[in-house]
């Protein structure tokens, strides 16, 4: 069984702690950034099975990563996963624009939720 990558974009400390280790029980290999140009870092070598994004983000907001990753054509299919705590439609309709293959609004999910979710991305 190959692993799966998952590259999580998150600043909140408790939260990527917790999704990393959940993630890491289930076999899926977690690689953290806390910012927006660090994710653009990573994927120059990296190209992860899911990319788990927050949208307010230090030095490079979410939506300005997703748009870097529409100019790459190695990255742009990508699957990109929003976590946030935007939930206006208008951000949930520009994320989807930019490729977003869902959306999670961080007080109306679960970790069990999110977790089981990610697992059906990645085809566990």
């Amino acid at each position: 069984m190959n692993t799966k990558n998952v590259l999580l974009v998150e600043d909140d400390k408790f939260l990527s702690s917790l999704l990393k280790t959940r993630l890491e029980k289930e076999g899926i290999n977690v690689i953290h950034v806390e910012d927006g140009e660090a994710a653009l870092e990573v994927l120059k070598t990296a190209v992860p099975d899911l990319i788990l994004l927050d949208l307010i983000l230090p030095k490079k907001m979410g939506f300005e990563v997703m748009e870097n990753l529409q100019q790459n054509p190695l990255l742009k299919h990508g699957p990109v996963v929003i976590i946030s705590n935007l939930g206006q439609d208008a951000d949930v309709a520009k994320g989807r624009s930019l490729g977003a293959i869902d959306y999670f609004i961080k007080a109306q999910t679960s970790i069990d939720d999110l977790v089981s979710k990610i697992k059906s991305f990645v085809g566990i």
